[in-house]
């Protein structure tokens, strides 16, 4: 059974669909998109899977603690925890950035996996078993465009929190790694913040010479999740089209 969280479009929604493909139950996390979160529920249920939608904001302890309650008490278990819920919120230069603003977006990048993570791992610790699978992004590593810092500065974060807590839960038989999409298109997160031009020039500088899909980083996704990568710990992927290698 897997809880994915923003899952109601884009690279949430390939994910819940690509782990339904596999055979898994599904909680499909929406905090705004509740219509979205139905469409992804109803399309895992039309191809003959089980699921179902769980509201919540990701960056309050007590919602955080309802929602998987919620999901326990629907589903019994959750083996599978993806956190892909995330936002650039809105992208402002270092002298225009709020204090609020700034909290905001750690909050809904960095806390939200935090507050998930913590509020599932005990059932999984109990039964020794389990997989988590964190979303970070190529701006932790380059920085963002522009006015991404603080966005950047979370998903850079990310990467240190899945190593961190993959060492505290391996032995307890979790599993804990990251994804870190590149340039992904059919999202609404770059229909918001990258202007058509600006996404044509950065799909020049991917040595495959395209954007990636949502589908292509749920396949990872699922990858992670699943047994054969039963001796992956604390490993972050890198999605990108090779424009970032290490």
């Amino acid at each position: 059974m897997a809880l994915v969280t923003g899952a109601g479009a884009g690279i949430g929604r390939a994910v819940a669909l690509e782990l339904a493909r596999r055979c898994a139950t599904v909680a499909v996390h929406y905090h705004k998109s509740a219509d979205g979160a139905r469409t992804t529920v109803a399309e895992i249920v039309a191809g003959g899977g089980r699921a179902a939608e769980f509201g919540g904001d990701l960056t309050r302890a007590e919602e955080v603690k309802g929602l998987v309650a919620a999901v326990l008490a629907r589903f019994e278990r959750v083996d599978v925890l993806v956190n892909n819920a995330g936002d650039l919120i809105e992208r402002k230069p270092l002298a225009e950035m709020s204090e609020e603003l700034f909290r905001r977006v750690i909050d809904v990048n960095l806390t939200s996996a935090f507050l998930c993570c913590r509020a599932v791992a005990p059932s999984m610790i109990a039964r020794r078993s389990g997989a988590i699978v964190n979303m970070s992004s190529l701006a932790a590593h380059n920085g963002g465009g522009p006015g991404a810092f603080a966005y950047a500065a979370a998903k850079g974060a990310v990467l240190s929190f899945t190593r961190g807590i993959a060492k505290e839960l391996a032995p307890h038989g979790v599993r804990v790694n990251g994804v870190a999409p590149g340039l992904i298109g059919q999202t609404a997160f770059h229909g918001r913040f990258t202007p058509p031009a600006a996404f044509e020039s950065i799909e020049k500088t991917i040595p495959l010479a395209r954007a990636g899909t949502p589908e292509e980083v749920a396949r990872v996704v699922a990858f992670l999740a699943g047994e054969d990568a039963a001796y992956l710990v604390g490993e972050t992927v890198e999605v990108n089209g090779g424009v970032y290698l290490r």
